[in-house]
Order: C-alpha cells, then sequence, then structure tokens
C-alpha cells in the first residue's frame, strides 16, 4: 500500500467552497479503489475566510450559538450547517485548518482510533514549537493546561473521512465567544500565539511541520 500523502495548501477559502472540494477529493478516494489510481491519502491545509461559525447535526448544537445575527453581521462572521461530527466552533483567519481526507481501511482504523490518530499528530505538531499538548478523557481534541488549542470533528462515510482539525496558531480568540465551543460549557479555548507571544511562528512554518508530521504518521500507520 502507498503511503504518499497528497498535500494541498489552498490558502484562505471560504467554508463552503472547501466543503466541496473535500466531496470531490471523498469521491475520488472511494472510486480509486477499484483502480488504485490515486493515494488514498489526501490533506487541505487552509484558513476559513471569511470567518465561519459550524453547525453540526447534533440536536443541541444550535442551543451553543450565542450570538444574535446581529451581533454575527456586526462580527463578519458566517453561520453554515454541515454534515461534520461534533458540535459547534468556530473557523477564521489566524486558524490552520487540516482537512485529511483519506481511507480508513488503508490505515487500519476504525473512528475511535482515528481520531486519536489525529489527536497524537496534533500533539506531536506543538511539541516541535514547545508547546505540551494533552489529550482531555472527557472531550475529544488537544489541550493545552485546560484550554482547547486544537477542536476536531469528523465525518466518515464508506470508510473515507472528512473534516479534521482546526489549530488555533493566531486566530481572534474573542470570535469564540460567539458560541460556547463544542458545546463544552465553562472550558476555554487558546491559541499557540497566546502561549508564545512574540514567538509565535507564522502560518507557514506551522503548515510545513504539519506536513511533515502527517506525512510520517500517515506512511507510518499504513504500513502497520
Amino acid at each position: 500500500m502507498s503511503c504518499t500523502l497528497q498535500i494541498s495548501d489552498l490558502r484562505s477559502v471560504p467554508y463552503e467552497e472547501a466543503l466541496e472540494l473535500q466531496r470531490q477529493f471523498h469521491k475520488e478516494i472511494v472510486e480509486s479503489r477499484t483502480t488504485s489510481s490515486i493515494s488514498p491519502f489526501r490533506l487541505l491545509l487552509l484558513e476559513h475566510d471569511p470567518p465561519v461559525i459550524t453547525l453540526s447535526k447534533r440536536p443541541a448544537a444550535g442551543e451553543h450559538l450565542l450570538a444574535t445575527p446581529e451581533q454575527l453581521a456586526a462580527s463578519g462572521v458566517q453561520l453554515c450547517k454541515t454534515d461534520r461530527g461534533g458540535d459547534i466552533t468556530y473557523h477564521g483567519p489566524g486558524q490552520l485548518v487540516g482537512y485529511p481526507i483519506c481511507d480508513l481501511n488503508a490505515l487500519s482504523l476504525r473512528i475511535h482510533g482515528y481520531m486519536r490518530f489525529l489527536e497524537s499528530c496534533m500533539i506531536d505538531v506543538l511539541a516541535k514549537f514547545d508547546i505540551q499538548g494533552k489529550r482531555d478523557a472527557c472531550a475529544t481534541g488537544v489541550w493545552v493546561d485546560g484550554s482547547k488549542i486544537c477542536a476536531m470533528g469528523v465525518r466518515v462515510s464508506k470508510w473515507v473521512s472528512m473534516h479534521g482539525f482546526a489549530l488555533n496558531v493566531s486566530t481572534n480568540l474573542d470570535h469564540f465567544d460567539l458560541i460556547v465551543p463544542c458545546g463544552l460549557a465553562g472550558r476555554s479555548v487558546t491559541s499557540m500565539k497566546n502561549i508564545l507571544g512574540a514567538e509565535c511562528p507564522s502560518m507557514e512554518e506551522v503548515k510545513r511541520v504539519v506536513s511533515d508530521v502527517f506525512t510520517k504518521a500517515v506512511c507510518e500507520q499504513s504500513q502497520k
């Protein structure tokens, strides 16, 4: 099995445009199973602009939107429904969003194992910048001193993944006040800039590290 991870840097993309791209690549990977014509592993890296709050299909997700339509408009934040798992979250400039579109059969993973795989990758990424990220036994994602730095939510269809992770690099944390992030009341969010200050790396440097870490992790996992 090939362990080639095809990485696309999309830079700034509106949410709905990125969602359509994911669906296209998902379809291609599913259809390629009979031909082996393309790699079963893709990773889209991007920032969402304009800023957007996304709501999953979870019944209670709408209750975790705190902002009124007027407040959203004043903040320049869109509201979109999505088909990923999880609850409600925010995406915007300064936040690195990663959408791994991967055949989980080729990774020998199911959903629980895949989520732990994503967490492990992001913990390794943060470690490259001397930030100690941790798992939380009660909540998916990566945390630093009790604050979430990387949110995660996925959709798996025909055992091919969509959606993924959102790492707060230098994003506007005030926008998280518009929601109950991930539906977790009383839990704060943080960012690499909040932790590192002037030492915070550029988005391009974070993308480079994420690309290296995911390429190594996918290759190793696909050979198991």
